[in-house]
């Protein structure tokens, strides 16, 4: 088994899963990329995005905010620099839809990055 740079993180397993998601099914992260989304959407998530890779930053976490520059910056790095930023996030991949969607309208920058990645995820296991 091969340790990654950013094992020690509390999310390591769930930013792998990304990693992996993103490695086999590209096409269903690719079509859940932000510039596809209407523009109100698509301000949102970047915003969230960048309070969440400032906060990964302030963190320190290099190596994992490496993964996320590579795994595209689309839906697959939001996911990833929400799960370096906010160790206590990684709940919502398990969330139901209707409940992502409440947390979306209100703001929740966790729920708007994660979101995508919890379809996908779902879709695929």
């Amino acid at each position: 088994m091969t340790t990654t740079a950013w094992a020690h993180l509390p999310n390591a397993k769930h930013i792998d899963r990304i990693l992996a998601s993103l490695a086999a099914h590209p096409k269903k992260w690719e079509a859940a990329h932000p510039k596809k989304w209407e523009a109100a959407q698509t301000a949102a998530w970047s915003a969230a995005w960048s309070a969440a890779w400032s906060a990964a930053q302030t963190a320190a976490h290099g190596a994992a905010q490496h993964a996320s520059r590579t795994a595209a910056l689309g839906a697959g790095g939001g996911a990833i620099s929400a799960l370096i930023a906010w160790d206590d996030c990684a709940y919502m991949l398990e969330l139901p839809e209707d409940t992502l969607k409440v947390l979306r309208a209100v703001g929740n920058e966790q729920a708007l990055l994660l979101s995508a990645a919890a379809k996908i995820l779902k879709e695929t296991s």
